[in-house]
């Protein structure tokens, strides 16, 4: 048990650690702190340091407190992230949000159908079931693929090599999107954000993105426990609300809620005036990177069937060039496509390391938006996906 406890308090002191190079070194500021976040967390999992065997005590303590830390940081963060925005100022940028939405579910769409009929085979059994599970995980993330493989009945040993691969293809397109890809983006769809337009302060407001120094000085602490109470009240509120509804902390529910009474305090002055609040949903976010990275396991791909693999691949890639000629097309602008893309591929706990890494907090609520509806419509997709494909 020493060495659980060990790994837990890495993942919260290699936060800690990365704030303070931020701070200190130009270098780690070229890099990002969410870059580095995930970079350690890939180093921990290559090195087997936080992979115990399975069905041992120390792996069934270690998994519970690892899924608490992730199910717990996002929640925590994305309040603290919303709370000095202006969602006045974003109501102008709900079309392009749609757009980009609508988009992406056309993209994800066509590429899950083209590709089932061009890999779908006799040697896997239900390939149409692959298809709508493929369609859930990329409107909405795990929660809707383990939705429709359950509700589907589909073999479990498919499930895991179709989530495998998925694993193996994503990780890295999410590691180039953090990692400077977005800039990419932004040539390619080189379209000013709605949302700046006429903003004498907008340069002063994304510049003090990410800026740590002065953080623990006692003139900010006290307004970031403000935050920070606040925002644990509304993930109590989100489990309350859960749980009343469903019988279970449903995912959905909670980020639903929280999300909600956020944007509805961001819209009282002092509470959009907290210091440090973005910063502090920042270092919860750091948390979620460098857990989720060492979740990362390079034999998990053991062989499977590769056509399952191929699809896979296909849907990845052809999702994403749909989806990046219709946002250029309706003239979508670069960090909204790579927020869009995050939040459908991977869910709305992903989308703020990307806000976080192209320092444009404007977009955010536009990708969890986008992602929270991909929760709740993912599901139904792949059904009837699932019961249209031959």
């Amino acid at each position: 048990m020493i060495r659980v406890y060990l790994i837990i308090a890495l993942y919260i002191l290699v936060p800690v650690l990365i704030i303070e190079c931020f701070k200190r070194w130009t270098w780690m500021q070229k890099i990002g702190t969410v870059v580095a976040a995930y970079a350690v967390g890939i180093i921990f999992a290559l090195t087997g340091f936080v992979h115990f065997d399975a069905g041992t005590a120390e792996a069934i303590s270690f998994n519970k407190i690892q899924s608490t830390l992730m199910s717990v940081a996002v929640p925590l963060a994305i309040p603290l992230m919303l709370f000095n925005c202006d969602f006045k100022l974003w109501t102008k940028a709900l079309p392009k949000t749609i757009w980009s939405l609508v988009g992406g579910i056309i993209a994800v769409l066509t590429a899950v159908v083209s590709g089932y009929l061009i890999f779908h085979t006799p040697e896997v059994p239900e390939f149409n079931k692959v298809a709508a599970m493929m369609t859930g995980i990329y409107t909405g993330g795990t929660m809707n693929f383990n939705a429709l493989g359950a509700s589907l009945g589909v073999d479990k040993t498919v499930m895991a090599i179709v989530l495998a691969f998925e694993m193996v293809f994503t990780t890295p397109y999410i590691f180039f999107i953090i990692g400077g890809g977005y800039k990419v983006f932004r040539k390619i769809l080189p379209y000013e954000d709605v949302t700046r337009k006429g903003r004498k302060d907008e340069a002063v407001e994304t510049k003090d993105i990410e800026n740590y120094r002065g953080m623990f000085q006692r003139s900010n602490v006290g307004g970031m426990f403000i935050g920070l109470g606040l925002s644990v009240l509304f993930l109590a509120l989100g489990a309350g609300l859960a749980l009343l509804l469903t019988g279970t902390l449903n995912e959905l529910v909670v980020i639903l809620t929280i999300t909600t009474l956020a944007i509805i305090a961001s819209f009282f002055k002092k509470v959009r005036q907290l210091p440090k609040t973005f910063e502090l949903g920042m270092f919860f976010i750091l948390i979620f990177s460098v857990i989720v990275a060492s979740l990362f396991d390079i034999h998990s791909v053991n062989g499977g069937s590769m056509m399952i693999g191929l699809f896979v691949l296909w849907v990845m890639l052809i999702a994403a060039t749909v989806h990046l000629i219709l946002c250029r097309i309706m003239h979508v602008s670069g960090d909204l496509f790579c927020v869009s893309q995050i939040a459908l591929l991977c869910s709305p706990p992903f989308v703020p390391p990307v806000v976080g890494a192209m320092k444009n907090k404007k977009v955010l609520i536009s990708g969890i938006v986008i992602g929270l509806v991909g929760y709740a419509i993912g599901t139904y997709l792949g059904v009837a996906i699932a019961y249209l494909l031959p």
